[in-house]
């Protein structure tokens, strides 16, 4: 829980929560770290000007569904389950950041954010699916089969969608990030190239690739300008770019050649209620490959009273997506 409004979170007991005539409780097996929930614990100005304390954090999460309110009749007890954790809507309130999250045993939502998940799924592989549906919305915003696609940023999102990239059949998939170590978690993931930042750069990539005329899409998982403007330099004409990392600052990008080699720019947050939802299951029901490559980004799992040294490897850098067992 996030107890007062400044650094650290504490492990308490606390009441069971309450299930409302619309609501599902969950009993979390798994719960997945984020780079919100490390900016939530550092209590950083987003924080301080977003979440009201007390309140348990925590929106990545897989368990089984052991309540259900009286008007529920999508959702049954006994069935495994994610949970959608916001949504497009300006009235959103977020799980684990402006309601109580799933870094507890118990977690209650509207039945409504419930995506029932098959038996069988691997808790881990269940636990990721929002994180996985941030790649899965900024991969599929454009169509893919046999492009060139290029994704800035190689961190547990960026890496999943080169796996997406792979399994939808694009022709060359390049990622790059400034960490060796998480560049190689692309690779293992699916991408044909990888590179890093500091010591290259994107046209170097697409001469040893043999490309002439740029990358056809861009997948902008970074949030660093650099990143941006190195992507936006080597998209060819009619390129088509999806943007989903945040940005600490404003930054400005070069309008002139965006607008005269007609390059399209589409912001992405979240994932679509329900398309993106199907589409996840649909491609891991599909494919054991996939199932396998995302499941890879998954570097390091910790039993929830561990909680601090979970945090502390994904601080690190060195890590993929960090898990925490619940069960």
């Amino acid at each position: 829980m996030k107890t007062t409004a400044g650094p650290g979170l504490e492990l308490l007991d606390v009441p069971e929560p309450e299930v409302g005539p619309t609501d599902v409780k969950i009993r979390v097996l798994r719960a997945g770290l984020c780079g919100t929930d490390l900016h939530l614990e550092q209590w950083d100005d987003w924080a301080a000007s977003t979440v009201k304390p007390p309140m348990t954090i925590g929106h990545e999460f897989y368990g089984e569904v052991v309540e259900v309110g009286e008007d529920v009749t999508s959702v049954h007890v006994g069935q495994r389950a994610s949970g959608e954790g916001r949504h497009v809507c300006i009235h959103t309130m977020g799980v684990g950041v402006n309601r109580d999250g799933a870094f507890a045993d118990y977690v209650v939502i509207p039945a409504s954010n419930v995506w029932v998940q098959p038996d069988d799924l691997d808790p881990d592989l269940g636990a990721v699916f929002d994180p996985f549906g941030n790649a899965t919305h900024t991969a599929l915003s454009f169509p893919m089969a046999g492009e060139d696609v290029v994704i800035t940023g190689a961190g547990p999102i960026g890496v999943m969608a080169a796996a997406i990239a792979r399994h939808v059949g694009a022709r060359h998939v390049v990622v790059t990030d400034v960490s060796d170590y998480r560049l190689e978690l692309a690779r293992n993931a699916g991408a044909d190239l990888v590179v890093n930042a500091a010591r290259s750069n994107l046209r170097e990539a697409m001469d040893e690739l043999g490309m002439k005329e740029g990358f056809d899409i861009g997948l902008e998982m970074s949030g660093v300008p650099s990143a941006v403007e190195d992507m936006l330099a080597n998209m060819n004409h009619g390129g088509r770019v999806a943007m989903l990392g945040l940005p600490k600052d404003p930054y400005p990008i070069d309008w002139g050649r965006v607008i005269t080699h007609m390059i399209t720019i589409k912001g992405i947050y979240g994932r679509e209620m329900y398309d993106t939802w199907y589409a996840m299951s649909s491609m891991l029901q599909t494919s054991s490959v996939l199932r396998e490559r995302v499941a890879s980004v998954i570097t390091h799992r910790f039993p929830a009273e561990k909680w601090q040294d979970a945090f502390a490897a994904a601080r690190s850098g060195q890590c993929g997506k960090v898990v925490m067992d619940w069960s």
